[in-house]
């Protein structure tokens, strides 16, 4: 008998999801089927989307169901398999995190080349995270170089990428953080200027950091940045969307003062989702695998151990607990 530990949802967390929203169980797993790979994961992604899906609303992936087994990203190997082109000892990459052993068809993994870099980075720089950055940046936002780039969170896993994607190509880059060590490392990444968004205004450290204004946003926070990047934009700015973590456990609307300026700027805002870009993962692969091989592109990771630890590591999203990529070593 094969069992797994899963963490499940138990209820709907309510504003800021606390420990009693989770339960661990334990489950049986069936005989492997033909076409099926059981992969005993080692690394677990913990990322800020997974909030919305505690919701029972309708978005861009369906809600996490009661008492079943939550998902998301996570690098394991194969400890048995009844698929072509898997066998024991494989490297992949796939969705059914949140649990210790996954089990399902072939179709669901993906056995990852060998880069000769560490296994978790197929969760951050080579992964979700990575690949976020360099389409939003390069695609959505369409920056390109000499112009001035702003990212908020740029301590976090996404931003901190965005930083060293924009410094290779080109581009001047102001980062906002939380903090002195956080804003310190944002400048050993390569940022031009930080804003420590705990010690003063955002919309004052931004006007002085680019005084002749940013052609580009990355946003991963929403309100109060989202406002100061507004408030800076030069005309015909792009603004690429990836997350709002600010107003995730807020059922408040997210008051603008700048908006406006989307008129007067002629600014281009867009949302974008990773899934966008899953045709065109070659690309990705091509010139950000060399970079995170070589260590021109780095990251730091905030890592919990164990199964048991997957709430803590979630919940620390919210307080600022991680620097980089928020991991959970099985």
């Amino acid at each position: 008998m094969t069992i797994t530990r899963a963490w499940t949802l138990k209820q709907r967390p309510q504003g800021v999801p606390t420990h009693a929203d989770f339960e661990l169980k334990t489950l049986e797993l069936p005989p492997l089927g033909e076409g099926e790979v059981r992969v005993a994961n080692e690394w677990l992604s913990v990322d800020p989307y997974m909030r919305g899906r505690m919701n029972d609303v309708k978005s861009y992936v369906p809600p996490f169901q009661l008492g079943e087994p939550m998902d998301g990203g996570a690098v394991g190997r194969v400890i048995e398999s009844r698929a072509d082109g898997y066998a024991e000892g494989d490297l992949v990459q796939h969705m059914l995190g949140w649990r210790d052993v996954a089990q399902a068809p072939a179709a669901a993994f993906n056995k990852l080349p060998a880069l000769g870099v560490a296994d978790h980075q197929w969760l951050g720089n080579l992964g979700l995270t990575g690949g976020t950055a360099y389409w939003g940046l390069l695609d959505a936002a369409e920056a390109k170089e000499g112009e001035t780039v702003f990212v908020s969170a740029a301590a976090g896993a996404v931003g901190s990428a965005v930083v060293q994607i924009a410094k290779a190509r080109g581009m001047t880059v102001i980062g906002s953080a939380g903090g002195g060590e956080k804003c310190a490392w944002v400048k050993e990444l390569g940022a031009d200027a930080v804003i420590d968004y705990k010690a003063g205004s955002i919309v004052k450290g931004l006007l002085a950091a680019a005084p002749k204004g940013i052609d580009v946003y990355f946003d991963n926070v929403g309100g109060d940045h989202l406002d100061a990047a507004l408030a800076a934009a030069r005309s015909n700015a792009r603004f690429a969307i990836c997350g709002l973590i600010e107003g995730y456990n807020s059922a408040e609307p997210m008051g603008l003062r700048y908006l406006a300026r989307v008129i007067a700027a002629r600014i281009t805002i867009r949302g974008f989702l990773f899934p966008d870009y899953m045709g065109r993962m070659a690309e990705f692969y091509a010139e950000m695998g060399p970079l995170v091989a070589s260590g021109k592109v780095t990251s730091r990771e905030t890592i919990h151990d164990g199964i048991e630890a997957m709430p803590d590591a979630f919940l620390g999203l919210f307080t600022g607990a991680n620097t980089g990529k928020m991991l959970v070593r099985v």
